[in-house]
């Protein structure tokens, strides 16, 4: 099936399961648009893509899904560029090794895997086309997440990278499903899905270490992004909204949280207080001690 005409946006692209996903979609026919942070990076990308598929159509925007209004920018971008989206994969993601705060003043992780991606589905949901498919690249760590939306915005005393990355992973997961729900009757699909354990640069140090004595139970950056490319291609998920994938199967979460309505709701309700979508009598942002008054969930 050809895909002419058809336009998907994918963040993250420079590496990983996301270059894979680019390059593909490119040879199914999609204009592909690249959100990336690195421009330059990109373009190595896009030269590389249109000397194995000369006919690609490729376009490249700036965009740090760890600073709001980089977001937003990009989102202006898009808006004023592309006529319509068929695809939107948010694929991009970190681990950050240390204790580090994006410039709005939040943990890292956590603005840049889930704060960064909700603001920017928000701003172009308008723009997805019928039977338009939103996917976001989670991970079967969602099950070790701990969502407690009252100290996201600062973890220093107590800040553990493979924590920060569960919990930024939950959100994934329980945004995907609340988005869904906003989304029902209008023909446009949200899905979320678990990629595979996948040899990528975001392996923990610890984890690169031991790399090669473990790869061969590992997933290659190809076979990583066979789900997420399922999800954007096949005939036989449309319609199918509201679902968390795992190797091409519909699965249920693992954690209770992520299939908790009130919690996803209550992250949803959090989400755009964070990120400026809804305004809150006296919080902008974080407050002083880190604790933004909200309530606890997971």
């Amino acid at each position: 099936m050809t895909h002419a005409g058809q336009i998907a946006l994918v963040t993250g692209t420079t590496h990983g399961i996301g270059r894979v996903t680019a390059l593909e979609l490119a040879r199914a026919g999609f204009e592909v648009v690249m959100l990336c942070r690195n421009p330059q990076r990109a373009a190595v990308m896009r030269a590389e893509i249109i000397a194995e598929i000369p006919d690609a159509r490729i376009r490249i925007v700036s965009c740090d899904l760890a600073s709001l209004s980089s977001v937003r920018a990009a989102a202006d971008v898009v808006r004023r560029e592309v006529p319509g989206i068929d695809v939107l994969v948010n694929n991009a993601g970190i681990v950050s090794t240390r204790h580090r705060m994006s410039v709005d003043g939040f943990e890292l992780t956590f603005a840049t895997n889930h704060l960064g991606p909700f603001l920017l589905t928000e701003l172009l949901r308008a723009m997805l086309r019928p039977s338009g498919r939103l996917i976001t690249v989670a991970s079967s760590a969602h099950l070790r997440g701990r969502l407690d939306l009252g100290s996201v915005a600062d973890l220093r005393a107590r800040y553990r990278p493979v924590a920060a990355y569960d919990r930024s992973k939950l959100a994934n997961v329980m945004h995907s499903f609340a988005l869904a729900r906003r989304l029902e009757g209008s023909g446009v699909t949200a899905n979320c899905l678990h990629p595979g354990v996948v040899a990528t640069h975001l392996l923990p140090r610890w984890l690169q270490l031991i790399k090669p004595l473990i790869s061969p139970q590992m997933l290659t950056e190809k076979r990583g992004a066979q789900t997420t490319l399922y999800l954007a291609l096949s005939a036989q998920v449309a319609g199918v909204s509201g679902r968390y994938f795992d190797e091409h199967q519909r699965v249920q979460p693992a954690a209770p949280t992520a299939r908790d309505i009130q919690a996803q709701e209550m992250l949803w309700a959090a989400s755009e207080r964070m990120t400026g979508l809804a305004a809150a009598p006296g919080i902008s942002g974080p407050s002083p001690s880190g604790q933004a008054g909200w309530p606890r969930s997971g």
